[in-house]
């Protein structure tokens, strides 16, 4: 490994493996730097503490995945000629597994349950780059469409929100029980309709 840029590269997958595994509190840099196979002092030459190090990989880890979640937005709602049947399909494409990005969810989760001790900067970072954002650009899309005459509604990111919340099929509670395709398909379908007819659609 050479030059800076890959020892940062490095430091910076091996604290969101670490992260992700361990949470912020419990999180040392010693065991960062293992994972990274660098020294302390290097960790410390890149970044001046353990809550700059986990703000700037919160960050690096919500703007890949929302990348990759706009890019589903975009697939899907950037040409829409039948609006249910394209809303079913986004809806399908959103909550299959997002291979790639485990370390990100389960880094979200440690973020969730330590919310109480996580620098307050890190979680505004966190929303603004990652969730925040893909709502804005899924409710940008839905703007559109309410340009065209096919939905209505007050605010678009209320409705983007909406839209997430009801094909969303993911519950930590089932984590034994995988659901079928069959199942996860009924479940965004009725999604998508509960979000057309309720007063969204226009009549």
């Amino acid at each position: 490994m050479s030059g800076r840029g890959d020892k940062r590269r490095a430091i910076l997958d091996g604290a969101l493996a670490v992260f992700a595994r361990e949470g912020y509190t419990r999180a040392a840099v010693d065991a960062i730097a293992a994972e990274a196979g660098v020294s302390t002092r290097t960790i410390y030459n890149h970044f001046a503490d353990k809550a700059a190090l986990f703000q700037a990989v919160v960050e690096e880890s919500s703007t890949r995945v929302a990348e990759a979640q706009t890019a589903v937005i975009d697939r899907h709602l950037r040409k829409v000629v039948d609006l249910e049947d394209d809303l079913v399909e986004f809806g399908l494409d959103w909550t299959a597994p997002m291979t790639g990005h485990e370390a990100h969810t389960a880094l979200v989760r440690r973020i969730n349950a330590e919310a109480g001790h996580v620098p307050p900067d890190v979680i505004e970072a966190w929303q603004e780059k990652g969730p925040r954002r893909v709502i804005r650009a899924l409710a940008d899309h839905l703007r559109r469409l309410a340009d065209r005459g096919l939905l209505e509604f007050d605010d678009p990111e209320r409705a983007a929100l909406q839209l997430m919340l009801l094909v969303g099929v993911t519950n930590w509670s089932y984590r034994a029980a995988p659901r079928t395709d069959a199942e996860v398909e009924a479940t965004v379908r009725a999604g998508v309709r509960t979000f057309l007819h309720g007063n969204l659609l226009r009549s």
